[in-house]
Order: structure tokens, then sequence, then C-alpha cells
């Protein structure tokens, strides 16, 4: 399940990209954290497309033989590390964000998605940088499990010699694997049929 990534920085991406290159002149390893995710239009229009009921928001963890790898990304001496100590909750804030942004996150809701992280790469390498996420997504309702399924999501971006260039590129590419991760459960129709109201 293949598909290139957006990876041209939006908002807050792009300071934090300025950032981590100013740091990486500077001469200094850097480790630098996500940034806290933007609402898409697309996903936006994805999650109004049909009637969802709102949603609340369960756990999200990794997967128990990932926990230790799922720390940090090392990136040419430099890490992505994500906040709050987990790039699950990651994932979790930015499904958040996206709810949020389409009128559709109910705390208080019994019907509930949770996740768990099942692989997360990143990869800087001159010519091309690579990603990719892997989620198992649960939606219940009133208790009761309506789906359960893993979905995967997929980067490529052109990855340049100089560390100055490529690694921005890999931390924004890196980033909006999130986003369409959390794209692709909101597109998927069998989500959408369990998710309705």
């Amino acid at each position: 399940m293949s598909a290139s990534a957006d990876t041209r920085p939006a908002g807050r991406g792009v300071a934090a990209a300025a950032l981590l290159g100013l740091t990486l002149l500077a001469g200094g390893c850097a480790q630098m954290p996500l940034g806290a995710p933007v609402a898409s239009l697309e996903n936006i229009q994805r999650a109004r497309v049909v009637a969802l009921q709102p949603l609340a928001l369960g756990s999200f963890g990794p997967a128990a033989d990932q926990e230790r790898a799922l720390v940090d990304h090392s990136l040419r001496g430099s890490s992505i590390v994500p906040p709050q100590g987990s790039f699950a909750a990651y994932l979790r804030q930015t499904l958040e964000t996206e709810l949020a942004a389409a009128g559709l996150l109910d705390p208080a809701s019994t019907t509930v998605v949770s996740a768990t992280l099942l692989a997360s790469r990143v990869d800087a390498a001159v010519g091309e940088g690579r990603g990719m996420l892997a989620a198992r997504f649960v939606h219940t309702r009133d208790g009761r499990t309506r789906y359960d399924r893993e979905l995967q999501a997929e980067g490529r971006w052109p990855s340049s010699f100089v560390g100055v260039e490529a690694l921005p590129a890999a931390f924004n590419g890196y980033a909006l694997l999130h986003r369409e991760l959390v794209g692709r459960l909101l597109a998927d129709p069998d989500f959408r049929q369990a998710a309705a109201r």
C-alpha cells in the first residue's frame, strides 16, 4: 500500500524545518521534537463527506515488540523525537486535530477509536528519503468492535547529499506521514460505514 506523501511543509512545519537547518549549520547534532499537528483541508473534507458519529479517542500505543524501537529516529547524527515520548501519541494528536477541526471530536462519546503503532521508519539516504508508518486501528461503539484493520502510509522525497537540506526534508516528510495515515483511516469505506451515525 504505497503512496507518495505530500512533503511540502505547511504552517509550523516550515518553522521547525528552518530551526533544524539553523541548528545543523551551527555544527551540533540536533534532537528535534515533532511540532504540533496542523489540520488539513483534505482530511477535514474526508471526515465530513459522510455523517460520522462524533468520536472519542482511546489508547494509542506502540506494539509490544516495537516499544524500544519507537523512542526516536536517528538521521545522519541527528534525531527526530516524538512529543510525550511516543510516536503513537503523535499519531493520536494528529487524529485528534483533524477530528476537532471537522467538528467530530467528542471525548464523552461511546464511539471510540484506538490504535496500536506497528511500525515507524524514516531514512534520509542520499538521493531519496523514505518513510513508513503502520498502525492497527480499532473502532468500538458501546464497547462492541465495529472496525479492526491495519493501515499503512509510505512517502518518498528528494534527499540531498547536504545534511542541512536533507534533514529538514526528512523531518517534514515523516511528520506528514502521520497526516496521511489518518487520511487513510478517514477515507476507508469500512471505517466510514462503522463510524456512521
